[in-house]
């Protein structure tokens, strides 16, 4: 999730600041090698695994907890244990072997591969980005063009002004007539009371949030002014240690995965009451409300969950490339796979 509701951009924040340091674990040793374990009433031993999410828990993450808890990772002969990220952050854990899997994002793991650090995304959670440019209504900024002269909250990295001056760019406006005020894990619905106009947010999560509430947004979508910021978030990541030296890890593993998002798909009520059962602290309503609103999304137009295009890696690297964003291009083809996703 995103900015105000403390799921997801402040990750993109603290990548940005490690990212160089993610460089240097390179491949790293596998500090969490995956083990086995016998199960109970003499079944065959499953291999121990953990996938670190990107943040607290919410309904990005339901597939998985639906995998875990109907047996899904079972079948594969896998014991998974979600974990959350604490200071390190998903790609880091994941790529110095802390963790076999993450929870990760098409920005950060692009990256982290620029610096030479050895990720591979397995999965798409999500096939087209749902996140945009929240206000309220009262405010009345309904497109790029009226970000001018308002204050935007965020966290302070350079991404969020190349994609906030992008978009002003299709209308002819002027991203330096934007104040960028760095606001942390303030929540959105104090910030906009407070401090700022507007904020970047994930509409399943904070938007559903804003439907409960009552409290009306306009959302400036990325999708609506660019086919470049169609792009993956989040996704599912491993590395390439784990692709080379232990690929039918990494196999049954997408393989729960798979069948855990299909389940919320198919079973977004049932789904949410999994999430919520094993997190009691969220909100029930909104994780209920929340799931209906991504179930359908989770596929969308792809021919199954999880698949991947070049296409998208290679339009968002390269618009992260003209804005400077990176150092060099990326080797798409390195980037992602989709050869662990069960046959459809």
């Amino acid at each position: 999730m995103r900015t105000g509701t403390k799921k997801g951009l402040a990750v993109i924040a603290a990548m940005l600041a490690v990212v160089m340091l993610l460089a240097s674990c390179g491949s790293g040793n596998n500090k969490n090698e995956a083990s086995e374990a016998p199960a109970g009433g003499g079944d065959k031993p499953l291999t121990k695994v953990k996938v670190v999410l990107d943040w607290t828990p919410n309904t990005n993450h339901t597939g998985l907890y639906v995998a875990r808890d109907k047996g899904y990772f079972k079948e594969q002969g896998l014991d998974v244990e979600i974990i959350q990220p604490g200071q390190d952050g998903a790609d880091k854990m994941v790529a110095s072997g802390g963790a076999e899997f993450g929870v990760g994002y098409q920005e950060s793991l692009t990256m982290a591969r620029i610096a030479g650090v050895p990720l591979v995304s397995v999965a798409a959670v999500i096939q087209h980005n749902t996140s945009g440019f929240a206000s309220p209504v009262s405010k009345g900024i309904d497109s790029p063009k009226k970000f001018e002269g308002k204050t935007y909250g965020g966290w302070g990295a350079p991404v969020e002004e190349a994609v906030i001056g992008s978009l002003m760019q299709e209308e002819n406006a002027d991203v330096s007539k934007v104040k960028m005020l760095s606001i942390g894990d303030t929540d959105f619905f104090t910030a906009v009371k407070r401090d700022i106009d507007f904020a970047w947010i994930y509409y399943a999560w904070t938007g559903v949030e804003a439907e409960l509430r009552g409290e009306k947004l306009n959302m400036v979508y990325l999708t609506d002014y660019s086919n470049k910021l169609d792009y993956y978030t989040p996704l599912l990541e491993t590395s390439e240690k784990m692709v080379a030296e232990k690929p039918e890890i990494v196999k049954a593993f997408v393989a729960g995965a798979a069948k855990g998002y299909q389940y919320a798909i198919d079973h977004p009520e049932d789904a949410a009451e999994v999430l919520i059962k094993a997190e009691p602290d969220l909100n029930a309503d909104l994780v209920r409300a929340s799931q209906k609103w991504l179930s359908p999304k989770y596929t969308d137009d792809a021919s199954q969950w999880g698949i991947q295009k070049k296409e998208v890696w290679v339009n968002y690297s390269q618009w992260m490339f003209e804005h400077k964003l990176l150092e060099k291009e990326l080797d798409a083809d390195k980037a992602f796979t989709n050869d662990f996703l069960p046959q459809a």
